[in-house]
């Protein structure tokens, strides 16, 4: 009987992780891609046991396989949210050249507003259904082997970590009277777990310190630090482009002819003037 070599032992000791990032995605801008780039570096780089610790390539615990967008239904009610169907087409074009994050449009297209937490979920779901039906495939293929404790012990799949991907600000979110169920936010940080990337002049630290629960779970909660100051906004995006001010190299080339062929974020100078937080030179 063949036992699992050495390499495959060290392979089987990162764990898996999906990343899930929920939003408007109003349009998706190179910020939003970022955040994820971020987050695998961070993830992949985290101590693994010290027997397994000089893995050269990924050095760190876990292993990034997927990262997921996820857009808001148009029933989200923000002021100027773009309809689903284009926000959903303007992430793939934005995604064309990524090999592992993709969008998902599955909440995008609830009659409802969907909680975060149902979002995470529904994935997870998803996620165990692909892991069951690989476990499936694998029995299938070997019926005679031992598979459990012989040689293809390193081949079997291992269910995914789901990991919600968030900016500092979200955290700040929790503390917004009314706005979380205390239950949702304990099974998103103790089922699932955050990364959190956090600016320059930020300190989520600090508001987990503040906060009993998510103190409890800050194992749980991965602090990004973002070195290279990046401060993209989706809403100064929006402003600039109603104002038909050039955001090339702000988002991707795609995107920009997307929203050029369908008239997107059109509005008049007036709305412009009106919209939180802009402030782009008239």
């Amino acid at each position: 009987m063949r036992k699992c070599s050495l390499k495959g032992r060290r392979m089987r000791s990162r764990i898996p992780v999906i990343l899930l990032a929920c939003g408007s995605f109003n349009p998706t801008t190179n910020m939003h891609m970022r955040l994820f780039e971020l987050a695998r570096d961070h993830l992949h780089q985290t101590v693994l046991p010290v027997e397994v610790a000089y893995i050269p390539r990924f050095p760190g615990r876990y292993e990034v396989i997927e990262g997921i967008m996820s857009p808001v239904s148009d029933n989200y009610g923000k002021k100027g949210l773009v309809s689903a169907r284009h926000r959903v087409a303007m992430a793939k074009l934005a995604l064309e050249t990524s090999d592992w994050i993709r969008v998902d449009p599955w909440e995008s297209q609830q009659d409802t507003w969907t909680e975060t937490v149902k979002v995470l979920r529904h994935h997870y779901n998803e996620a165990l259904r692909a892991f069951q039906s690989k476990k499936e495939l694998m029995r299938n293929k070997h019926p005679t082997e031992n598979s459990a404790e012989d040689s293809l012990s390193c081949q079997q799949p291992v269910l995914p970590e789901l990991k919600l991907l968030c900016g500092a600000d979200f955290l700040q979110t929790f503390k917004t009277p009314n706005l979380w169920k205390e239950e949702d936010i304990k099974e998103i940080v103790e089922k699932f777990g955050l990364v959190c990337i956090s600016r320059a002049g930020s300190d989520p630290s600090q508001l987990i310190q503040e906060s009993d629960l998510l103190s409890k779970f800050q194992h749980n909660i991965f602090l990004v630090r973002e070195w290279i100051q990046n401060e993209i906004s989706a809403t100064q995006i929006r402003c600039a482009l109603c104002r038909g001010l050039s955001v090339k190299y702000l988002i991707p080339d795609a995107v920009i002819a997307y929203i050029a062929q369908h008239s997107l974020y059109t509005a008049t100078r007036a709305a412009c003037c009106s919209l939180s937080g802009c402030t782009a030179q008239q």
